[in-house]
């Protein structure tokens, strides 16, 4: 059996894929860790009591997880990786799969120092910080990491009845990425060159496809819609909705070419930049007869809030 948790990390993603067997563990993977914090400084706001959010690290925890076979970060935004830290806390790591590796030697950021830089610069900075510093802190905890290209989607055979194909975007992405990060970890620190390739953070951000015992599930990361409305998009049984249901989410075209039959929402209930937006919550309710979010969202006439931890679902 597959399982599936969704985790209500608030804002952010993280998905936990499990296969088990007579109650036994075999594989786990852990895509994304979440944002650092359970309340965005950005839009702070006291949390309703009933909230059952829950860092990535804490969800581990509390499922007696102490090991992954597989964590894989689909970018670099920091409502993916902020909680990379307590999940380093909780687990060790076989393979930690992104599309980059930062020099051995990276030293800290700083990007709230005396750089300069714009703020959206320095946010960039930051993200990739909170990827990088824990590297650098609880590096033992991981036994290889492993840099995908970008050039090529990937397939990997996870067990004997579960294989995943790994999706990109555009392949001159992923050297331009390394490109900045690098001149950053080396002290240049060109403030156009840093916010032009925050722009593109999301285009850069992996897809997974998984398939097992026949069944499809199509993990989309923040990828917009225009940049897969392809013949990569055919139709899956489950999709993890890209980027928190925001407007360039997702299209009609696009969902009919997936036609899943569930789709679940990664979001943060209360958002006020529109995510998940209404719009999109309604294309997804006329064309998905199953769709879910990992926190409590209301929306008038749409979505009644529902409390819990995580999106639990089962595949035989």
């Amino acid at each position: 059996m597959l399982v599936l948790d969704f985790i209500n990390v608030g804002n952010g993603d993280s998905i936990l894929v499990r296969e088990m067997k007579a109650g036994e563990q075999r594989f786990a993977m852990l895509v994304d860790c979440g944002h650092d914090n359970l309340v965005r400084d950005d839009h702070a706001q006291e949390l309703d009591h009933r909230s059952r959010r829950i860092y990535a690290g804490d969800f581990l925890k509390q499922k007696e997880i102490g090991h992954l076979d597989i964590l894989l970060l689909t970018h670099f935004h920091r409502d993916h990786v902020g909680g990379l830290s307590r999940v380093l806390d909780a687990v060790t790591v076989d393979r930690l799969m992104t599309t980059y590796v930062p020099p051995a030697d990276a030293p800290a950021l700083d990007p709230d120092g005396d750089n300069g830089l714009p703020k959206a610069a320095r946010n960039l900075l930051r993200c990739v910080d909170m990827y990088v510093q824990p590297l650098r802190r609880q590096g033992d905890r991981i036994r290889e990491i492993v840099e995908f290209p970008g050039d090529r989607m990937e397939t990997l055979h996870l067990t004997e009845d579960l294989t995943m194909d790994v999706l990109f975007g555009e392949p001159a992405l992923y050297p331009r990425q390394k490109k900045v990060y690098d001149a950053a970890y080396r002290g240049e620190r060109n403030g156009y060159d840093l916010i032009h390739w925050a722009k593109s953070m999301n285009v850069s951000s992996l897809r997974l496809r998984l398939y097992y015992h026949g069944k499809e599930i199509v993990l989309g990361g923040d990828a917009y819609a225009h940049m897969w409305e392809t013949a990569t998009a055919t139709p899956c049984d489950i999709l993890k909705v890209p980027h928190h249901a925001s407007l360039s989410s997702t299209t009609r075209k696009l969902l009919k070419m997936l036609q899943p039959k569930t789709a679940v929402v990664c979001v943060a209930a209360r958002r006020p930049d529109e995510r998940p937006h209404p719009y999109i919550v309604g294309l997804l309710k006329e064309c998905v007869d199953d769709v879910r979010f990992t926190d409590a969202v209301e929306i008038p006439g749409l979505v009644e809030p529902e409390f819990h931890e995580s999106v639990h679902i089962e595949v035989e």
